[in-house]
């Protein structure tokens, strides 16, 4: 009776856990997606009010420097902040302020905080110099996060990675060179190498910020360490990275006039505060995915945003706002499905769907 009893248990702690880590997929597919539509807004947000004035007929007025690096970083500094006051605004809805400020002090809270400057202003800062030197094909180097993630969830966390799951992080690198060499062509641009090395640099920070800060979300409420992340980078990007590039350029009184600027132009912030939003959802629900399915199929999930980017970007960008220059070549479509594929790996084995549960279960979706 009692090995009846156990038996049945252990099928239902199976059950439950099996349950759980496909929950944790789809929230993982979920952070890529609002990472698509942040960086679609976000970017729409950067044509408009005194955003299109930087860029167009008073581009003369500043520097190449301040307009390639200063202004990349000031938009991405005001994402995050605009992103920290959603975090701070649900946590207060929530009741969760005060968890927030005693979570400040705690080993978790310096984690997520660690976490968050690596993946924030490092990071970032990578990213914009190495997009400004190698052009676009620096999106799929930082895509490359996935496996940087899976290889230290395997060594810090011991998280399973077997031969069919490093096939399937292979397959979404692979995928997403596919959609970066869309943007390839032309002669390169002196200095391609070396802004190609520092995209590295990117990847690398974002590989330690979601297998550290994931495994931080299983200590903490993920809700909190989100707000942790997102409060930490706002201020570091705004305080730190956008002086610093002040700085360089000569000036340093041109970044806080810009940013001033910046915050009070109206039409642009109304879409800062909507990509603020979802690059909320798409760090917390990023967080949260690799906490429930391991730092490996957490991140080639949202690893998607490769796909999701550009896809929201011709959506937002192009058919609805009507600004050429943002259609998707074929290739894009067909490394999608590569893609969708390389998860699939990573999730389970293939194979498994020609079984007759699971041939049953297609059965019934297509024919439903």
């Amino acid at each position: 009776m009692n090995e009846g009893a156990g038996a049945a248990a252990v099928a239902a702690k199976k059950k439950l856990s099996a349950q759980f880590f496909k929950k944790g997929v789809f929230v993982a597919i979920m952070s890529g997606i609002c990472y698509g539509l942040y960086s679609a807004f976000m970017t729409l947000g950067m044509t408009k009010g005194i955003w299109a004035d930087w860029y167009g007929p008073n581009t003369a007025a500043l520097s190449a420097f301040v307009i390639t690096y200063l202004l990349g970083s000031l938009g991405s500094a005001i994402n995050d902040t605009c992103s920290a006051v959603w975090a701070l605004l649900i946590a207060g809805a929530k009741g969760k302020l005060g968890d927030f400020f005693r979570c400040l002090k705690t080993k978790p809270g310096w984690i997520m905080i660690a976490a968050a400057l690596v993946g924030g202003p490092i990071s970032s800062a990578a990213y914009v110099v190495g997009l400004q030197m190698a052009g676009s094909i620096v999106i799929p180097i930082s895509a490359l996060c996935p496996a940087i993630g899976a290889i230290l969830g395997r060594v810090l966390y011991k998280q399973e990675l077997n031969k069919r799951m490093v096939a399937g992080i292979g397959i979404c690198v692979l995928s997403s060179f596919m959609i970066g060499s869309t943007s390839l062509g032309g002669d390169a641009p002196e200095g391609r190498l070396l802004g190609i090395c520092i995209a590295f640099i990117a990847a690398l920070g974002w590989g330690i910020e979601g297998c550290v800060a994931g495994y931080g979300t299983t200590l903490i409420d993920y809700e909190i360490g989100i707000t942790i992340r997102q409060c930490t980078s706002g201020l570091s990007n705004l305080f730190i990275l956008v002086p610093i590039f002040g700085i360089i350029a000569g000036n340093i009184g041109i970044a806080p006039h810009l940013t001033v600027q910046a915050f009070t132009s109206g039409p642009a912030m109304i879409f800062f505060v909507i990509s603020g939003f979802f690059a909320l959802f798409a760090y917390s629900l990023w967080y949260k995915g690799n906490s429930m399915c391991g730092a490996a199929l957490g991140m080639a999930c949202n690893g998607a945003f490769s796909f999701w980017g550009p896809f929201f970007c011709w959506i937002i960008l192009g058919v609805i706002c009507g600004i050429d220059g943002w259609s998707l070549p074929p290739i894009v479509w067909a490394a999608a499905i590569l893609m969708i594929f390389g998860i699939l790996m990573i999730a389970m084995n293939p194979l498994d769907l020609f079984k007759k549960k699971y041939r049953w279960f297609i059965f019934k979706c297509l024919y439903a």
